[in-house]
């Protein structure tokens, strides 16, 4: 125990005047006060012996009050007290009735003086006891678990941009489709940060994250299954509500099981689990959707193809994720928190004794008797709980459950924490917006450079006559301009970027053709034959003379060897591999230099290494560049994570994190917008954007507070 434990007697004391002195002032000043208070001196406060002890001396005096009542008969005691002048038992209960009014109109000031003073007490012997169960096997065991819920959440992002290549071709979606498809995510998880964050802080960590995982799995499973775009669209958008609920839960729930000295580090650590999602989403990606075997199809209308596969395996982290939570407790802290207090000793004493065995101790006893729990600030008496019908019995809860949601968003935003709230609203906004936009920059902007080299390989024919002869082999990246084609035959070949301007197609036969990027433009076909092609729709102002189409193929159709962009898992893949020294350097330095440096600083850095894009004229460069942005950006991630959740008291921490969390995902959805319209028109905005950005955001941070040796409040 450090310095900080120390003097408990004269600390107290001071806490006792500080207290005192709130009840002079008015309830906004005292909330202030507290502010100050709790920013600058309660990381040297101790807890009061009476809350946290051994039990060696509890019940001491029960066998002499047993003596002191043994024979009495009550009726007895009462009729002689008329007597002896003792009142009346009539009388002391009315008494007791008038204090308790009083005390239900005691002063604002009162209460929160009274309520500061608990909550002070509370934590520390809370940290007491976590420090007294000791880190070992039992964090361990929670760390994987909860890892695989937070793998989950970093699969979901990458899932629908690996299978975009391929589903807008099974589904024919539309470029304006394929954008909504692309951020349908992003608004699923926005909303589910905001209700499964604010959920968790009333019905619980555990309970929580296993629905919001539950809804994830089932509706990822039902989008791999479901043909049509709406439904695809809708599963996605429900899955992303699922997910939403992860991070915010993941990080408020391990928390509360680590002392202050291990929860920086163990916190970052913890983050390296979103990397591992990604790099799973990205080598299943490259592993699965290329195979078009994987699939099968029942009838013309149902197709199962790989990348439907992909999305199937891809919800094997979060079903892992919800068998292993089934078997873990939930947070202690939260059940202090809302009076249970014999649930929450039998999970402390629990994880005590599971670390002392792995740590070969198994002889030492947990020493906590009693824990006393913190003040119920809002109870609420179901009126209709035993009258009414089910119906208003559940409606009255769903209400009650709401309001208290609400309240505690407000709260987030009120008195001692606006400040913080709206300081780290936008330090993670200005990150999200310059991350994100960023990630679906890189690969737009690498696809464009592609096809700046494609097209300048572009072969123009003028004026060519071919007569009788058969083209079986692939056509590509052509021009034919006047040309003229007698009785040829295009036969099991493809068209790949052909476009055929001013031609005369004169006794020719097409037959298993397939095409992408072709067109025919102002031209004559004469006593020509199509079967089994999809060209039928690929003809522009063009005149039929004697032509048939048999067998056309209808809708959109894959083609595997070129509608799988290799080069976007290579680019997600070496991204989210290459923020591996960024995590392990942060989680080595987040107890030692700080959250508050290591987010200025990393993100400062970050805006740097921006800066150098403009310097990025190659895939090679605009890679590398990629990499180290996202190396040097994930120090300034982590440590917002860790800050969010040691800067708000247990009864607002998840709330508080889904809020942030959600504007997160907000400024995600602006960041892929604004940056995905600039591909190919301009470097200079997204490049600058994004470094104002950071560099905003990373001197805003320099104003928050530090928290690393405070305890969970």
């Amino acid at each position: 125990m450090d310095d900080n434990y120390r003097n408990s007697s004269h600390l107290y004391q001071g806490a006792r005047d500080m207290s005192r002195e709130v009840k002079r002032q008015t309830s906004n000043q005292a909330m202030d006060d507290y502010s100050r208070y709790q920013d600058n001196t309660y990381g040297s406060y101790t807890t009061n012996d009476g809350y946290y002890n051994s039990g060696e001396h509890a019940h001491q005096d029960e066998d002499a009050q047993s003596d002191a009542t043994e024979g009495h008969d009550d009726d007895d005691e009462i009729y002689e007290g008329e007597y002896q002048g003792i009142p009346h038992p009539d009388d002391i209960r009315v008494q007791h009735n008038d204090k308790s009014m009083k005390d239900a109109f005691k002063d604002q000031e009162d209460l929160i003086a009274e309520q500061m003073e608990d909550a002070e007490q509370f934590a520390y012997q809370y940290e007491n006891i976590i420090q007294e169960c000791g880190h070992g096997r039992f964090q361990w065991t929670l760390f994987f678990v909860l890892g695989l819920a937070l793998m989950a959440d970093g699969v979901e992002l990458f899932v629908v941009g690996f299978v975009l290549p391929s589903a807008e071709k099974d589904m024919c979606l539309s470029r304006s489709n394929k954008g909504m498809l692309g951020l349908i995510v992003y608004v699923g998880m926005m909303l589910g940060a905001f209700v499964w964050g604010g959920l968790a802080d009333k019905l619980g960590r555990k309970k929580c994250l296993m629905i919001s995982l539950a809804i994830n799995a089932a509706f990822s499973s039902i989008s791999s299954f479901v043909q049509g775009y709406g439904l695809f669209l809708f599963c996605r958008l429900i899955s992303g509500f699922g997910i939403g609920g992860s991070l915010p839960i993941v990080f408020a729930y391990f928390s509360e099981f680590l002392a202050r000295e291990k929860r920086g580090e163990h916190l970052s650590w913890l983050c390296m689990f979103w990397m591992i999602g990604a790099i799973y989403a990205s080598a299943m990606a490259w592993g699965i959707i290329p195979h078009y075997g994987w699939g099968f199809t029942m009838g013309t209308h149902y197709h199962f193809h790989s990348w439907r596969v992909f999305v199937i395996i891809c919800v094997f982290p979060c079903i892992a994720s919800i068998i292993a939570l089934k078997f873990m407790p939930e947070s202690p802290r939260f059940l202090l928190e809302n009076g249970k207090h014999d649930e929450a000793w039998m999970i402390l004493k629990k994880m005590h004794d599971t670390n002392m065995r792995a740590k070969g101790e198994p002889e030492k006893v947990f020493t906590v008797s009693h824990i006393k729990t913190p003040k119920q600030m809002d109870e609420f008496i179901e009126i209709q709980s035993s009258t009414g019908t089910w119906f208003q019995r559940w409606l009255v809860r769903i209400m009650t459950v709401v309001k208290q949601v609400w309240e505690n968003i407000l709260y987030c935003f009120s008195g001692q924490f606006r400040k913080n709230t709206i300081f780290l609203a936008v330090v993670w906004f200005t990150m999200s917006l310059s991350y994100y936009g960023l990630t679906v920059w890189f690969p737009d902007t690498i696809r464009y450079l592609q096809e700046e080299s494609y097209a300048s390989k572009l072969k123009v024919f003028h004026g060519e006559k071919v007569n009788n002869f058969e083209f079986n082999f692939t056509l590509e990246n052509q021009i034919h301009k006047d040309g003229n084609f007698e009785n040829d035959k295009f036969v099991k070949m493809k068209f790949k970027h052909v476009t055929f301007e001013d031609s005369e197609f004169d006794e020719c036969y097409f037959e298993d053709v397939t095409s992408r990027g072709t067109y025919f433009k102002n031209c004559v076909i004469t006593s020509t034959v199509f079967y089994n092609t999809d060209l039928k729709h690929k003809f522009i102002d063009c005149k039929f003379i004697n032509s048939s189409f048999y067998n056309t193929k209808e809708g959109c159709h894959i083609d595997f060897d070129e509608d799988n962009d290799f080069l976007i898992y290579l680019v997600s893949f070496l991204g989210s591999l290459s923020v591996l020294p960024g995590n392990i350097i942060s989680a080595l330095l987040m107890d030692k230099i700080g959250r508050i440096r290591m987010i200025g600083g990393s993100m400062l850095v970050s805006a740097v290494c921006c800066f150098f894009l403009f310097f990025g004229n190659s895939e090679s460069a605009m890679i590398g560049w990629q990499c180290l942005f996202s190396g040097t950006s994930i120090a300034a991630w982590n440590a917002l994570d860790v800050i969010t959740v040691e800067l708000y008291p247990t009864n607002k921490r998840a709330t508080a994190f889904g809020i942030l969390n959600g504007i997160c995902k907000l400024a995600a959805i602006f960041g892929n917008s604004i940056f995905a319209s600039f591909v190919g028109i301009t470097k200079v905005v997204p490049i600058l954007l994004a470094s104002t950005a950071l560099v905003g955001g990373g001197l805003l941070s320099l104003r928050l507070p530090e928290t690393r040796e405070l305890v969970l409040m």
